[in-house]
């Protein structure tokens, strides 16, 4: 038996949560996000099951051209644009699509012949205020890039809503109404539905929806599980159980020695840790499947192994598997308990994990 930890990435579920997407903003075409290595589950694994959307979009030129390396067609649109003359070349080149978000871009797309420049999607800022331009720089930026003839036959215009996951937030109808006049005064197309609005607002679908974290079964929202909106979690992770021992009431487990049994009890060490990915700063209480049933982390997350309550699996033996997050248990709850979110989990899975594919078919 190889006792290496391992990561289900299942393509089946893939298609369905993409599948879901296009069934809730039926007008719009999908950019599927796959930024990060595709939220760590690989982008070379996802490619096959994301046959269905109509383009892809990532944060990085290098990520982009290496989409293309493995083969990808599809429109790429690289959400944080291009810094230099070397990337606007090659984004022309591979026929990328560019994010505009700051003037200085325009004045190195100004710097080329247009001949050699790709189409440019203006992101603008409606409020996030992150990247973007503002709206009062946007009359400016559209006429130099109009000028340039890199906006496409009609422009599309980008934004980001900052509070979507929070479906109760005001926030987002005020960049809603924000971005409204440059639609019209452009008669642009507009991109601004992430995860969160494609599953809560259709009126703000727009004409492309841009899917992320909801591909991989993860919920985009803060209150709402990924199975509880109908996905389906793409990477289940998985380790074994590398021991079994019984102790006493009163002894410690773990550096530190900060969990104190309360009982003569079972206690399982699992074979995973920080090391493999798995949140070292997870507290005692950490849910963990093993056998079907919700068993908890206790003590300190180590390197290589975390040791679980066995109390209610005391029949569990040696290779016996453990799920860490995944089918069965949703990564949103690890995330909520450790204080982090699903995207981290996802995307500090270490090469030490051994991945395999299903639903290939």
């Amino acid at each position: 038996m190889d006792f290496t930890p391992k990561a289900i990435i299942d393509l089946a579920a893939l298609r369905h949560n993409l599948a879901l997407a296009q069934r809730q903003a039926p007008q719009a075409q999908v950019m599927a996000v796959i930024k990060a290595n595709a939220y760590g589950h690989g982008v070379e694994r996802v490619l096959p099951a994301l046959e269905q959307a109509q383009g892809l979009a990532v944060a990085r030129c290098d990520e982009a051209l290496r989409l293309r390396a493995l083969g990808a067609r599809k429109p790429i649109l690289v959400m944080g644009g291009a810094y230099n003359i070397e990337m606007i070349s090659a984004a022309a080149e591979q026929g990328l699509i560019l994010a505009v978000h700051h003037p200085g871009q325009i004045d190195l797309l100004e710097s080329l012949p247009k001949k050699a420049l790709p189409r440019c999607v203006p992101k603008i800022d409606s409020g996030m205020h992150r990247l973007g331009l503002l709206p009062e720089q946007t009359e400016a930026a559209m006429a130099r890039l109009k000028a340039l003839n890199c906006l496409g036959e009609q422009p599309l215009l980008m934004t980001h809503m900052a509070c979507a996951d929070d479906p109760t937030s005001a926030m987002t109808d005020r960049q809603w109404r924000q971005i409204q006049p440059l639609l019209q005064r452009y008669d642009a197309q507009l991109s601004a539905a992430n995860s969160a609005l494609i599953l809560s607002r259709p009126e703000m679908q727009g004409n492309w929806v841009r899917p992320g974290i909801m591909l991989y079964g993860a919920s985009p929202f803060i209150q709402r599980s990924g199975p509880e909106v109908g996905l389906r979690p793409v990477m289940t992770l998985q380790a074994p159980l590398l021991a079994v021992k019984y102790l006493k009431k009163g002894e410690t487990l773990g550096y530190g020695a900060t969990w104190t049994l309360p009982e003569d009890m079972p206690v399982g060490v699992v074979g995973i840790g920080y090391g493999d990915g798995y949140p070292r700063h997870a507290p005692t209480g950490t849910p963990v499947l093993l056998n079907g049933a919700e068993v908890s982390l206790v003590g300190r997350v180590s390197m290589d192994m975390i040791t679980v309550d066995l109390r209610r699996q005391p029949q569990a033996r040696v290779g016996d598997w453990a799920t860490l997050w995944g089918r069965g248990l949703a990564a949103d709850r690890i995330a909520q308990v450790a204080g982090t979110i699903a995207y981290q989990l996802f995307c500090n899975l270490t090469s030490r994990v051994r991945v395999e594919i299903h639903g290939q078919g």
